[in-house]
């Protein structure tokens, strides 16, 4: 297909560029001129016609197949029937001549399609997995873009949020870059206006301030700086799942993110960050007190 796209596409060009007549264009590429005048009136291949050819043998076996592959959904697994099994009931039963190959790959097809059916027409109830979140127990830590008005001018900035994960109550903060030092003041700033830490985990996404290489799996290389303030601030191992990220953090940063361009923010000297806002609520006294400095 991709071949044929790339041939049409030659086609066109040189017969809107150059001009080239039909006949000159089906020499060009060697190719029919009923070819050239499909390339000419659409630029998408047609669909290959697949003639349908009359299977007598397969309509005559087929419905004896379906009827034992049906036997098997209710029987004990090493009692199914094989290939080989339906071939040699196929002869000795119905005298059917047919190839074994034939009935393997139309065994091999036809048994997940009934059991799909199986399952489709099955009566079953409707269930969900409900998301229990402990109160205090765990936090979830990610930047976001945010471009904000600073001397008159718009300036590209990054929001620092902080969410619990229980009650959704959150802390933001505005910086001039996501370096080390406004990943750590955003999360001292978090804890105090949470008034503690969580006691089991925070959730990230493989920031770059925390983490400096990631490896197969959920391995992760932190830095240095990290690890000390991981240590100081005694939360558990670094929790980075990309792949099952929850989505409420990135909604949040995108709520705030259109709040906050609505406002006049002022940058700190030293690339300190601007409060973007903060919620303290039902996860505060669960929470894990604060280390001492």
């Amino acid at each position: 297909m991709e071949r044929r796209v790339g041939l049409f596409a030659a086609i066109r060009f040189d017969w809107q560029r150059n001009r080239m007549p039909v006949r000159a264009l089906a020499r060009k590429y060697d190719v029919h001129r009923r070819t050239v005048r499909q390339a000419i009136a659409s630029p998408v291949p047609p669909d290959r016609k697949v003639p349908a050819r009359a299977a007598p043998v397969r309509e005559a076996v087929a419905g004896w197949i379906d009827e034992m592959l049906r036997e098997d959904l209710a029987a004990p697994r090493k009692q199914r029937h094989t290939a080989r099994r339906v071939f040699e009931r196929l002869v000795d039963e119905h005298g059917a001549q047919v190839s074994y190959s034939y009935v393997a790959k139309y065994v091999a097809r036809r048994r997940a399609e009934i059991a799909a059916q199986d399952r489709d027409g099955a009566e079953g109830l409707a269930g969900f997995v409900p998301q229990v979140r402990e109160p205090g127990a765990e936090a979830e830590v990610d930047f976001g873009d945010v471009t904000v008005e600073l001397g008159g001018q718009l300036t590209r900035c990054f929001l620092f949020g902080y969410r619990l994960s229980c009650s959704g109550k959150g802390v933001h903060r505005v910086y001039a870059s996501q370096a080390q030092e406004a990943f750590f003041e955003g999360h001292v700033t978090a804890f105090e206006v949470m008034g503690g830490v969580p006691f089991r985990q925070i959730r990230y996404d493989n920031l770059s301030p925390a983490v400096a290489k990631v490896l197969a799996g959920r391995n992760r290389t932190e830095t240095a700086r990290w690890l000390s303030f991981r240590a100081h601030s005694l939360l558990t191992e670094l929790l980075a799942l990309s792949s099952q990220f929850t989505g409420q953090i990135p909604r949040e940063l995108a709520t705030v993110s259109a709040r906050v361009r609505r406002r006049d923010a002022r940058a700190g000297s030293g690339g300190a960050g601007r409060p973007a806002g903060g919620r303290a609520g039902g996860d505060r006294q669960p929470l894990g007190a604060i280390p001492a400095a």
